[in-house]
């Protein structure tokens, strides 16, 4: 392929806006240093992008990844969950899951308030002279 034009690229991804932003993310690989797929024949980075996905020697979902990966601001880690540790009785024997029960205490606003105000020291009233 001589000229790479946005029809043969289109084919392989319909939508121009993403087309543009996989072969965008495509030339900031190459600029890091990564591999080409094809020969450059003295194109630049942006042209070598197009040619590949028009070729399909890069796999645009995995261009799709990686942008989505580079614009994330948190990333999550995917951590295996602890496992629940045994729960242990007072006497030394385990006690089952099933035979715990959990409580949830709720709280009226009103109760909060009133224990909030406990916690603040009484404002100090000024003496009236007699």
């Amino acid at each position: 392929m001589a000229r790479v034009t946005v029809e043969d690229c289109v084919q392989k991804v319909p939508n121009r806006f993403e087309l543009v932003l996989l072969a965008a993310q495509r030339a900031r690989n190459l600029s890091r240093g990564e591999e080409l797929t094809i020969d450059r024949d003295n194109d630049k980075n942006p042209v070598v992008a197009l040619r590949e996905i028009a070729e399909k020697t890069i796999s645009p979902d995995d261009l799709k990844e990686e942008l989505v990966h580079s614009l994330q601001k948190y990333v999550e880690v995917d951590e295996p969950e602890p496992e629940a540790a045994p729960l242990i009785s007072a006497a030394g024997g385990t006690v089952d899951a099933d035979d715990t029960e959990v409580t949830v205490d709720r709280m009226t606003e009103e109760e909060l308030l009133k224990g909030l105000e406990g916690l603040t020291p009484p404002e100090e009233q000024p003496e009236e002279e007699e």
